[in-house]
């Protein structure tokens, strides 16, 4: 299969369930094209509502219709959505509205549009709300699968896609387990934790790695809260190192998530965290921008090899 954009996948996703689900609906903040909501318009005007450059009334109106019995899907850019904290913080997490967040452009791979459209600190905002799940799918099924599996799903959630396209890491026929971490590869030198788009380049990283004669596995974590802690726990007890590969700050996302799991098991393992460090994005192609801050295979595979060295 090509690959795809999450983005891609989860408008195609939410204009199929919507065909089962007559009480979901979508809202947008001028973004429809670019976070793919469009295809829900297009399928169910009367169930869509544009709400123009207005986030925080979106958030609003979306708890709103949860509150009345509704699924909402709301969508912008990961920066946008999230930056609005407060209407997070009180109309959807204090209220545990069921309301699906969806985050889309995350990480730096957006590319050229830099810093200001860049969602790099959305994963640890949504995490920091009690009671509000994090998702971040690796690929197209696993998008399809998790947007299926939020038509049931009670309380509030974000759903985090990419611009990008990716690759795919999952079989045909793949099940999505909401809180499961998935193992895609095993190895007992080291162990990549990774979440969404860098899930692929972390396979990658560890097939080269293989050539070198460094056996490390490699762990999709498509749900960052609640984190798989068990699936965490059990996998950094038979390495030597563990690292987290994502597209985002490296404070208050996976990395954090690992490293507050590892600690309150009192793992003594070495803990690399592969992210954007403690910094704002840039410009520059997504090809670019990945390898500058290694998160591109070749530059997992340095940093797991110079980390185990």
């Amino acid at each position: 299969m090509p690959a795809k954009a999450t983005r891609d996948a989860f408008g195609e996703a939410l204009a199929r369930v919507g065909e089962r689900y007559p009480n979901v609906v979508a809202l947008d903040a001028d973004l429809a094209k670019s976070t793919k909501s469009e295809l829900f318009a297009k399928k169910f005007p009367g169930r869509f509502f544009e709400m123009g450059i207005a986030e925080a009334n979106m958030i609003g109106t979306g708890t709103g219709l949860a509150l009345s019995g509704k699924i909402p899907f709301v969508c912008s850019f990961a920066c946008f959505i999230t930056g609005r904290f407060d209407q997070l913080k009180i109309s959807v997490a204090y209220s545990q509205a069921n309301l699906r967040v969806v985050g889309s452009h995350g990480g730096i791979a957006i590319g050229e549009d830099g810093y200001s459209q860049q969602g790099l600190e959305d994963l640890s905002a949504a995490r920091s709300l009690p009671g509000m799940a994090v998702l971040n799918p690796a690929d197209d099924l696993e998008t399809e699968a998790a947007v299926e599996y939020l038509c049931t799903h009670s309380g509030p959630v974000y759903l985090r896609t990419t611009r990008q396209k990716v690759e795919r890491v999952n079989p045909d026929g793949y099940r999505f387990q909401f809180g499961k971490a998935v193992e895609l590869r095993r190895g007992d030198d080291a162990v990549i934790f990774a979440t969404g788009g860098e899930v692929h380049p972390a396979l990658q990283a560890a097939s080269s790695l293989a050539n070198a004669g460094l056996n490390v596995g490699v762990i999709n974590i498509h749900t960052l809260k609640p984190l798989d802690s068990t699936a965490v726990v059990a996998a950094a007890r038979k390495v030597k190192l563990v690292a987290t590969a994502e597209d985002h700050q490296i404070i208050g996302g996976l990395g954090s998530a690992v490293a507050e799991a590892l600690a309150d098991a009192a793992v003594g393992v070495r803990l690399l965290r592969i992210g954007i460090p403690d910094t704002f994005g840039e410009s520059g192609s997504p090809e670019e921008l990945l390898a500058k801050y290694k998160l591109d295979a070749r530059g997992i595979a340095e940093r797991v090899r110079a980390a185990l060295q």
